[in-house]
């Protein structure tokens, strides 16, 4: 055997071995965690799931809020980061499927600078009214903005978000003239309806459900597949004629592409065993309004481009174009 060739195969035994060791020996130091929003909104549930991973891995597991810029900032940041696991970036669908609508150039491809981790959860939404305006289902509310033009204003978080989708296609679909108001979260928006500043809006069921329950707002709809356990006489907008309204919000965890598959494999199977713990779920997602998601990689990976398929004819049909 030529010298060549024996390091050419010493090489090649070297990666196998560190190969597979990686999935024993990662980590070894601290792993950030990217969260590209404001604290008090998706970081809460990625903090609970980092506390538990730092006991299964004995290392510290950080969160940061890196938020800016409908979560480009953020995302950006894991995007350059080296793909050796020890970044990662728990965020919600909009990073990966809103934005590429709305932006026409992108410092991160959505598609091609992650690798998708694990599937986390999903927040079905609500369509929320304020408890002054007159309406008690969307049938109702389409037939009183009819009657009231520009007199029926709904909150917005960002341009593109689920709320600003569902309502541009409603007065599309409807022939209304709804009145977008824009506001710098969900949480704002909830507080507005609340305070009678507007009169509609959507939000996730762990950020709606505790105002509808103490009076401070109505639901309309249910945006999910299915009615709320807290709520079932409330229908879904499917059931009352409005499937183009049917919308959730889910979380994922992402790595930057190029890191090693047995990385990806261990960091998935720890959020997994994490979320299969039905105590944790009950804490941190079911007293929330939370789903938990059994989703894998590939999961993910295949639910993405489903995703952006819906989210394209949504945009069209809202008439939302990219800058």
């Amino acid at each position: 055997m030529t010298m060549r060739r024996a390091l050419l195969l010493a090489g090649l035994l070297l990666t196998s071995v560190l190969a597979h060791a990686q999935p024993t020996d990662y980590p070894q130091k601290a792993v950030k965690i990217v969260v590209p929003y404001a604290p008090g909104g998706l970081d809460i549930l990625y903090r609970a799931i980092a506390a538990e991973l730092a006991i299964k891995w004995r290392q510290p597991v950080i969160v940061e809020n890196r938020p800016g810029a409908d979560s480009i900032i953020g995302a950006d940041s894991v995007a350059k980061a080296a793909p050796d696991g020890y970044t990662l970036l728990a965020t919600g669908d909009f990073t990966i499927i809103a934005n590429r609508f709305l932006y026409s150039k992108l410092p991160y491809d959505p598609d091609k600078s992650f690798v998708p981790v694990s599937l986390v959860a999903q927040t079905d939404m609500f369509i929320v009214a304020s408890e002054t305006l007159p309406v008690k289902d969307l049938r109702e509310l389409v037939a009183y903005a009819r009657a009231h033009p520009k007199k029926v204003s709904y909150g917005s978080f960002s341009r593109g978000s689920a709320p600003d989708l569902a309502f541009e296609i409603l007065n599309k679909r409807e022939g209304l003239d709804l009145l977008g108001v824009p506001y710098k979260g969900v949480s704002p928006i909830m507080a507005a309806i609340a305070g009678g500043e507007i009169q509609l809006g959507m939000g996730g069921t762990n950020v709606a459900a505790p105002l509808v329950l103490a009076k401070k707002m109505k639901v309309l709809a249910m945006s999910g597949p299915t009615r709320h356990h807290q709520f079932p006489d409330v229908a879904t907008a499917t059931e009352q004629g409005f499937p183009y309204l049917d919308s959730r919000f889910w979380y994922g965890v992402f790595a930057p592409a190029g890191t090693p598959g047995p990385i990806v494999e261990k960091i998935s199977k720890d959020i997994q065993a994490i979320l299969a713990n039905k105590a944790f779920t009950e804490l941190n997602l079911t007293a929330r309004g939370i789903r938990a998601m059994s989703g894998r990689s590939d999961d993910l990976a295949k639910k993405i481009p489903e995703d952006a398929a819906r989210a394209a004819q949504a945009f069209r049909e809202a008439g939302i174009k990219p800058e």
